[in-house]
């Protein structure tokens, strides 16, 4: 059996006498997990009755099934490595890693920006967040720009193609009274709009109370419920997917946890002093630079996989889970407390750990499970994907940015060779094959070949220099077609 690029290179790269405990414990716990990712995370008698080893991905064209009902689902700021099939010595995520037994798990995953709200502009969009105004903030930080409800996204396509559509947890794509899930084809909205919200008091990040509920033919309102933000919107969730809805449904899931304030189920005595932070005018208490451990994002992140695994179980009981396409991401890399070895840096770099992500993908009617793909993807690619097998054609007047994946995953066509663009104020980065091209704010270009160097700690531009110019000549031609960011 053929072994994937992350057993090939997460262990051989590196000195292993050189490593710290915690840091070998990454490096060995990412290539067991690729594998034998059917017996992480679960309990000792159900991982010895899972045996199976992770597969390289194989489409099987002789499944069929109707159109899926999508569940897609995000972490905010949940790092590459935070999850036990991706190689977290200590994090234990058993039903995010069941998600991907059940289906496949991807290795080298892209976010479509190193923050929150132009991820989420390029997943909406299908497009390089460079291409709106809003996308240019990096990220949304006032009420001067967002999403405008005149451009096309996910939910509005797949709706017009007979979806129900609803969005359930963070928005952080434009403020009332201007924009809304709900003016950009949702038809229901439940959550925050902001970039950060308390977990208990629901007061966001300029102190104002940031829960609302919305329909189309109602608009938004607050909605008042104090309890811990995972639970409720878990409980949402599920209701949701219980229901009896006629028709296909899309429900984007956003998540806030992992990110901060550094606030675990049962920590009122934490946010009642945040609460009085923000109450006394601190405009820097949300971001809980006093606050958090190791042991508290682990609390937070396990948190999230009980709240995941949740939802999946109703999608069960419902009887809809064969038919629905499953899809698991981070926003952006990790931050503060995420564990992304071997990846270099962090949430707003584009280094590998500010945009490279876990992604995990399930459709049990179509794809097979226990598999794992090598195959670099980015956020723009689910909407195209997404698009095609909900079977709604994007506006020709926004082309899409993303390549759809639909041909891969169920027909075993190749993808073609391409690049993967990011750009954010101050850095630039291409990937094309193993090669990435990438200017951090030193000003260098620098080249890197991540087949072999993850960590991105062997700049080859020295020694290849017409490869450089043109990498770094692919990225000038996009960015070209881009807004510039405002003076």
């Amino acid at each position: 059996m053929r072994r994937s690029r992350t057993q090939e290179c997460a262990v051989s790269s590196y000195d292993h006498d050189q490593l710290s405990r915690r840091a070998f414990g990454g490096v060995a716990g990412a290539a067991a997990a690729a594998a034998a990712a059917a017996t992480v995370g679960l309990p000792a008698g159900e991982a010895q009755a899972a045996s199976s080893a992770e597969r390289p991905f194989r489409a099987e064209p002789g499944r069929h099934g109707r159109r899926p009902n999508i569940l897609f689902i995000l972490g905010d700021d949940l790092g590459w490595a935070d999850l036990s099939s991706y190689g977290s010595p200590d994090i234990e995520t058993p039903n995010l890693d069941r998600l991907g037994r059940q289906g496949v798990r991807f290795t080298d995953a892209y976010s479509g920006s190193a923050t929150c709200s132009p991820t989420r502009f390029s997943l909406y969009t299908g497009r390089f967040p460079g291409r709106t105004e809003g996308g240019l903030a990096e990220p949304i930080a006032d009420r001067s720009v967002g999403l405008e409800p005149t451009h096309p996204t996910l939910a509005s396509l797949l709706r017009d193609a007979g979806y129900a559509t609803a969005l359930i947890g963070k928005w952080h794509c434009g403020y009332l009274p201007d924009y809304s899930p709900t003016k950009s084809g949702w038809d229901e909205f439940f959550g925050n709009f902001g970039g950060a919200l308390e977990y208990y008091s629901k007061l966001g990040l300029g102190g104002e109370y940031d829960l609302f509920e919305g329909r189309v033919r109602e608009g938004d309102a607050e909605y008042k419920d104090l309890r811990y933000y995972t639970r409720v919107l878990t409980e949402r969730a599920s209701a949701y997917v219980r229901r009896e809805h006629g028709k296909p449904w899309l429900l984007n899931l956003n998540f806030t946890t992992p990110h901060w304030p550094w606030i675990a189920d049962g920590d009122e005595a934490a946010s009642a002093e945040i609460v009085r932070r923000i109450k006394a005018g601190d405009k820097r208490a949300l971001w809980h630079a006093d606050g958090g451990s190791l042991a508290k994002y682990k609390e937070m992140v396990e948190d999230l996989d009980r709240s995941v695994g949740r939802v999946l179980d109703a999608l069960r009981e419902s009887g809809q889970e064969r038919d629905t396409l499953v899809f698991f991401a981070s926003d952006n890399g990790g931050e503060r407390f995420s564990y992304n070895w071997p990846l270099s840096g962090n949430k707003s770099s584009l280094q590998e750990g500010g945009i490279r992500v876990p992604a995990l993908l399930r459709w049990p009617a179509r794809i097979g499970g226990g598999q794992v793909s090598d195959v670099p993807v980015f956020t723009p690619d689910w909407t195209a994907t997404l698009l095609e097998l909900g079977g709604a054609r994007p506006h020709p007047a926004y082309p899409l940015d993303g390549t759809s994946l639909a041909g891969y995953l169920l027909r075993g066509e190749e993808i073609a060779e391409r690049e993967l663009f990011w750009r954010v104020r101050g850095e630039r980065a291409l990937r094309r094959g193993p090669w990435k091209y990438y200017r951090g704010k030193s000003g260098a270009d620098q080249l890197f070949h991540l087949d072999s160097d993850q960590r991105e700690q062997a700049d080859r531009a020295g020694a290849e220099p017409e490869l450089l110019g043109r990498l770094r000549a692919a990225w000038e031609r996009t960015d070209k077609g881009l807004l510039p960011y405002p003076a």
